[in-house]
Parts: C-alpha cells; structure tokens; sequence
C-alpha cells in the first residue's frame, strides 16, 4: 500500500472542498482505502503524481476521484417519513389548488432511488394514466458512476426490499434477481451532473427539493449557502427536505420550519 504523507492527505482534502464542499479532512483513512488501488491501476507510486493531475484539471482524472472518494449509500424509500408527508400533505395541497405542473429537484441523486421513489408515489397518488398532471424530477449529483446506474435503472432485490410487494409487481420488470424499472417511471425523471458549488442559475420555479444527507459533508457556512440558494430555487409555497441528521439553525434562512427535516417557503 502506498502511504499517504500528511502533506498529500491536506492537499486531496483541500481540493475537495474548495472545488465541490465535500469536507474530507477527518476521512484520512477514506481517501487512502479508496485511491490506493486507483494508484496501483495506473501505475502510480505516490499521491503526489494523482495530485498534479487533478490540479491539471485533468478532467477525466477528477471524475475518477470523485467517484471513488464520495459515499452512494441510498435506497427505496429511505427515511419514509418524507414520503409520507409528500403523500398525505403536499400532493393533498397541490390537488386541492389545482397545480398541474409540477417540477421536483433530487440534488445529490446517487443512483436514483430517491428521485424515482418520488415518482412512484405521485404515480400511485394521481393515477397511472391521467394526462392532467405534468410531474418532472430533474436529478443531480457529482458522481457520473452513480448517475450511470440511475439512468439504467436496474437494481438489486436489496435496494428494492422496501418497497411494497404490489409497487414491485406494477413499476418493475423482474429480471431474475434484479428489478428494472419501467419506462412509465423514468421517462419522469431526467439525470446530469451538476456541483452544488455552482451557480443555481437553471435551477429555479421548483415545487420540491430534496437535499437529503448531502450537506453532511460540508461545513457550516457553506451549507447556510446552500440553503439560501434552495430558497430562492424554489416557488413560493415550495418545500425543501434535508436529511434527518440535518437542521437549518433558526436565523440562518427564511424557511418557515414544518417538522424535522422538512421546511417550507412562505
């Protein structure tokens, strides 16, 4: 195994979060597990040798990294209060003021479940069929490995065990011990790589954001950004779900606090 100077560990972190808010200085032992046999496979002999190219921007490189040293842990239905909620709440309101389109931001997607559990549960709330209702989940994360595998949608019988046995059966083809999902289901939802760092300038008028589990990696002040640009991301009366690890601190924003981890805009 290849050591990871200290001098190597500050610069990796370093580069980390200033180019995408991913924290990484107490994930030594991260950084080294995952690009040590990254080094060995091109040949490598040190940390300092992937360090120059990625400050390169050697752009190819970056993807690489990235998609080694983010964590993906998602699946179907995860933190099901959230969708509760979306069902017995928001798609009420959204009904009861005769909203037909709707437009939904999963950011930080990792491989989809989350975007597209979303739309199972509006397709089971709106019906399969009704051509009233214009519902579209745009999708993002830094990672082009996990977006791969949201695009091909196809999954094994771990990240579908929770969901209910007769959603299986009506959303998903069985491929023998894997699930694709049907094209009345994805075609809901869009996929690109995108960097929360970045400007939000294409992402305005939503009606829901989930940034769930991903401010975790980022420090204070720039989740606080972050949060502020959600709430000018979204249309007046729009909701934003974080992850039940996280909090918006009162002061911070102008997001009028629901319950845990879900805030509303006035």
């Amino acid at each position: 195994m290849v050591k990871l100077t200290d001098e190597e560990f500050n610069e990796i972190a370093q580069f980390t979060v200033e180019n995408y808010g991913i924290n990484l200085f107490k994930k030594r032992h991260l950084i080294q597990s995952r690009l040590n046999t990254l080094l060995a496979g091109k040949g490598l002999t040190s940390y300092s040798e992937l360090i120059r190219l990625i400050k390169s921007n050697n752009q190819a490189e970056i993807t690489e990294v990235l998609n080694r040293l983010t964590t993906n842990h998602t699946y179907f239905f995860r933190e099901p209060e959230h969708f509760e909620f979306l069902k017995e709440v928001i798609l009420p309101e959204w009904q009861a003021g005769n909203r037909r389109s709707i437009r939904i931001w999963s950011a930080g997607c990792s491989s989809g479940e989350e975007a597209y559990t979303t739309v199972m549960v509006m397709k089971n709330f709106f019906g399969l069929d009704d051509p009233n209702w214009d519902y579209r989940v745009f999708a993002t994360d830094i990672s082009t490995k996990v977006l791969g595998i949201a695009k091909k949608a196809v999954y094994t019988s771990e990240a579908v065990k929770h969901i209910p046995e007769s959603w299986l059966k009506r959303f998903f083809v069985d491929c023998g011990g894997a699930y694709q999902l049907k094209d009345e289901i994805r075609r809901h939802v869009s996929f690109s790589v995108f960097n929360l760092l970045d400007e939000f300038d294409g992402h305005k008028g939503y009606d829901l954001i989930l940034c769930r589990n991903v401010m975790i990696y980022f420090d204070q002040e720039l989740r606080n950004r972050l949060v502020n640009k959600f709430y000018e991301s979204l249309c007046s009366g729009g909701y934003l779900f974080i992850g039940h690890a996280e909090t918006i601190p009162k002061g911070v924003s102008d997001f009028t606090y629901i319950k845990p981890a879900i805030y509303k805009k006035a």
